[in-house]
């Protein structure tokens, strides 16, 4: 403790004083020893000598006390107690002025409670005033604190063994400690530790103080309820334990309030979250068990320990709640009581009640940030000022998010600078384009050479010819076609004929195509020579696009009218099945067109000009390799995959690369990345560390992006350019242009920063649904709360990410265990690099399991293929 003493003190006698007490109370002159004995003993010493220390600073300026004082109380906190040496305490005295002494008092927990502080420091005073006086001091009378040890040994520890394993009995994780450092961050040193406070206006400490009276309940139960409401809403558990303590003051010991010594005691808590009950009978309910518990004070925690079923070796708990009620006047009503506390626990919440109710929370540096901990002060200052107005509400309902947290999480950062997407469609962008450059080169392809005009003709003769045939808004034709110039051109005539387009990969198995044909329920398919020999449902008319060559010709270059619309499908593009039946996200051209208009925004033309289109058309990353460039004047160069890219004609055209880590991974190991590519979009997979720092230091690229983004949201919802000097583990960023992204729990409330959540994606990408799928469509895509325009939705990933302090996302992994390694044609992930050679796997499936630590294990993994 420290504070100011404004009086002439005698320093003289002050000691004195001191020196007295310590003779009077036993508790002061005990060492402990514990080395080489079946038991620890208390030695209590006849004749001890209290460090004492003088100072004289009242010569220098204010500032420079200070800096002084600082300095000392910081080298005092670093000074240890040798433990089998007494006095376990000192103090120091520094004179700030002619009638004004700073004091110092420390002493190590072993000796006293919170609760001995004001008594030590009654006698004190008394002490002092007596020899003043030259009286001898006459202290009160205070009970022995071996009366109180005598007591504990008369308890019923097997009583108290049947109370503790029952309260305990299941629970065998440790509750996480909030907001956990990552384990590679700088930090100071584990045996430093630091302190963080607020101080609650008078005005809401009487409103808290007013809820307590009219609800009859306790500070104390309202403290350690917006402690366990936080710690369920930063670990996600709704089966609790922390670590409370409790005075250790028998009723039935006479005049134990008078002992002074160490008899407060630390007890685990259990508290389970429900949502049926409110918040009014939750805080009764723990208030009851703090009752209860209270009878098993004189529990040994160790002991409690090895009751419960937590495994040996990992804590009971990591974080306590201290609620310190003895009078602060004691210090003589100091504006300047500073108080330094440390326990072995990696977090602790002290209250103190009065006059306003003081929060501090004292932490260890290296299990949490100073960031971190202010947050959760005023998320802890948030919660108690607002229970008056939520009693009657469910506890699972509870908002625990400040105004200016829910600010930053729903507003900042999900702005975006992007500029609206315009009212067109896909194809209206590309016949823009080509009107502007008719001879740049669109397409290449092996030896091919597309230029635009070439390209729009050809595509305008093919959707004269749909259209003939019955194609227009909101029809699907379905295409199964090997990657040529010919596949472009039949993706560009069905959109200005006004369809939808399904892609079918013609080497998927035949019971996959199958499958596709009748869930999409297409009545034409464009294919070619490779695709007619698959029998397709009676219903399904097949064009060959070869055998229509000379029909085409003779159709106008103009383009068709159109009545599409923004709002008009422009494909469905089916998941992989891996989580299940395969499903058909539909998407319209205007979310299509968002992503097209945000990727022509941030990136250069210089980038875009040569855009390597490797990625098959069933899966979304080619939505992003095909419309960008052709967009804004750039080239689509296409490719069977990444991996071809070393025998590619055109390879030294290429500026970007769209693909997945596990495919960079490899073209870096074969050193095939040409020298022309100045940026590498990866998304689909987990992005290594490693590998961002090999693409920067063994390949030409100059930007490395992190994408994110399920095909129920067109293709990508976060980007990341990744720098350089980078340290940890990449993030996922933060929201594309017209996109919204919220983490959410399990109820569809909005978490806190560093909380594991739920993506759910809004804006202009959300995809229409699931085709011909109603009631997947209803469970995935829920009303946005969040949003003022009606009939907003978010999409349900089923990923799961946290808030980094920056407002980037980094990505943690699928509630549903499993992780689809998905966006290249062969898509094995790392973990199969093997694989990806092999020309017959088409898919992977990767399932994981994760541990308390979200460390994932492979346990299996299913190739797809012939």
């Amino acid at each position: 403790f420290s504070w100011m003493l404004p009086v002439d003190v005698n320093v003289r006698v002050f000691e004195r004083a001191w020196h007295y007490v310590v003779h009077q109370h036993p508790i002061l002159r005990t060492a402990f020893f514990w080395e080489d004995l079946d038991e620890p003993l208390q030695v209590v010493r006849q004749q001890v000598t209290l460090p004492f220390t003088y100072l004289d600073w009242s010569h220098l300026p204010a500032d420079e006390q200070e800096a002084q004082l600082s300095a000392y109380l910081q080298a005092d906190r670093r000074q240890p107690f040798d433990l089998s040496r007494a006095p376990l305490m000192r103090v120091a005295v520094m004179r700030v002025g002619s009638r004004t002494c700073s004091i110092v008092w420390s002493y190590h927990h072993l000796l006293l409670d919170g609760w001995s502080v004001p008594l030590v420091l009654h006698d004190v005073f008394m002490a002092y005033s007596a020899l003043l006086q030259r009286r001898i001091p006459r202290l009160h009378w205070r009970r022995p604190y071996r009366d109180y040890l005598t007591w504990l040994r008369g308890q019923d520890l097997k009583q108290a063994a049947r109370y503790w394993h029952q309260r305990l009995q299941g629970f065998k994780t440790p509750t996480r400690l909030p907001l956990d450092r990552d384990p590679g961050s700088t930090v100071l040193p584990t045996d430093q530790a630091a302190t963080a406070q607020i101080v609650l206006s008078a005005e809401a400490t009487e409103m808290i103080q007013a809820l307590a009276r009219h609800r009859h309940l306790t500070i104390n139960t309202l403290v350690q309820g917006a402690w366990a409401l936080l710690l369920h809403h930063y670990s996600g558990e709704h089966d609790l334990v922390f670590g409370v303590t409790v005075s250790g003051r028998p009723t039935d010991l006479p005049d134990s309030a008078s002992i002074v010594g160490c008899l407060i005691n630390t007890l685990p808590i259990r508290i389970r979250i429900r949502s049926d009950v409110t918040l009014h009978d939750w805080l009764h309910a723990l208030q009851r068990q703090q009752a209860e518990l209270s009878r098993y004070a004189y529990s040994p925690l160790a002991q409690i320990q090895r009751w419960s079923d937590v495994p040996g070796g990992q804590p009971l708990f990591e974080s306590i709640v201290v609620f310190e009620n003895y009078p602060a006047q004691v210090f003589g009503q100091s504006p300047h009581l500073r108080v330094f506390q440390r326990t072995n626990y990696p977090l602790t919440v002290i209250a103190v009640p009065q006059p306003s109710l003081t929060v501090r929370i004292g932490y260890s540096p290296h299990r949490l940030d100073e960031m971190t901990v202010k947050r959760l002060l005023e998320q802890l200052r948030f919660v108690l000022e607002g229970m008056s107005d939520q009693m009657d509400r469910p506890v699972t309902a509870l908002n625990l998010l400040t105004l200016a947290e829910r600010e930053r999480l729903l507003v900042a950062w999900n702005a975006s600078q992007q500029r609206a997407p315009v009212e067109q469609c896909l194809h209206t962008l590309f016949d823009a384009q080509a009107l502007r450059t008719p001879d740049a080169v669109a397409v290449v392809c092996a030896d091919q050479h597309l230029t635009y005009g070439a390209l729009q003709a050809r595509t305008n003769q093919l959707a004269w010819y749909l259209q003939q045939r019955g194609v227009g808004p909101e029809v699907l034709v379905a295409l199964c076609m090997e990657r040529s110039v010919d596949l472009i051109v039949a993706i560009l005539a069905i959109l200005k004929a006004g369809g939808a387009y399904v892609p079918i990969d013609p080497a998927y198995p035949d019971e996959r195509r199958r499958f596709l044909f009748q869930d999409a329920r297409a009545s034409l398919l464009l294919a070619d020579g490779t695709a007619m020999s698959f029998p397709a449902p009676p219903s399904v008319t097949m064009l060959d696009l070869a055998q229509l060559a000379p029909t085409l010709d003779a159709l106008p270059t103009t383009s068709p009218p159109c009545r599409t619309t923004p709002d008009h499908l422009a494909y469905v593009i089916y998941t992989s099945g891996s989580t299940g039946q395969p499903k058909g996200v539909m998407i319209a051209h205007r979310s299509a067109v968002n992503l097209v208009t945000w990727a022509t925004g941030v990136y250069t033309p210089a980038e875009l000009a040569g855009v390597l289109f490797g990625t098959s058309i069933c899966f979304d990353l080619s939505i992003f390799e095909l419309f960008v460039p052709l967009s804004c004047g750039g080239c689509a160069i296409i490719a069977e995959s990444a991996l071809q890219l070393p025998d590619l004609a055109a390879a030294q055209q290429i500026t970007l690369i769209n693909t997945v880590p596990s495919a960079a991974a490899e073209l870096v190991h074969r050193r095939a990345i040409p020298a022309s590519v100045r940026t590498i979009n990866l998304a689909g997979e987990v992005l290594p560390l490693h590998l961002v720092q090999q693409l920067y230091e063994q390949t030409p690229v100059r930007q490395v992006v992190n994408l994110y983004g399920p095909s129920e949201t067109t293709t990508y919802s976060t980007w990341m350019p990744i720098p350089r000097a980078i340290e940890r583990a990449p993030s996922i960023g933060r929201p594309l242009a017209q996109t919204r992204v919220y983490l959410l729990d399990r109820t569809w409330q909005l978490v806190s920063i560093g909380v594991i959540g739920e993506i759910s994606i809004g804006g202009a990408g959300v995809a229409r649904g699931y085709h011909q799928r109603p009631d997947l469509t209803a469970a995935a895509f829920i009303p946005d709360s969040f949003s003022a325009t009606p009939g907003s939705r978010l999409y349900k990933t089923g990923d799961l990410a946290r808030y980094r302090p920056d407002g980037t996302l980094e990505f943690v992994g699928r509630t549903d265990q499993q992780v689809k390694l998905r966006g290249y044609r062969i898509e094995p992930g790392e973990i199969e690099a093997a694989l990806v050679r092999h020309p017959a796997v088409r898919e992977a499936v990767v399932v994981v399991r994760e541990d308390r630590t979200n460390e994932q294990r492979l346990i299996a993994y299913v190739v797809a293929g012939s």
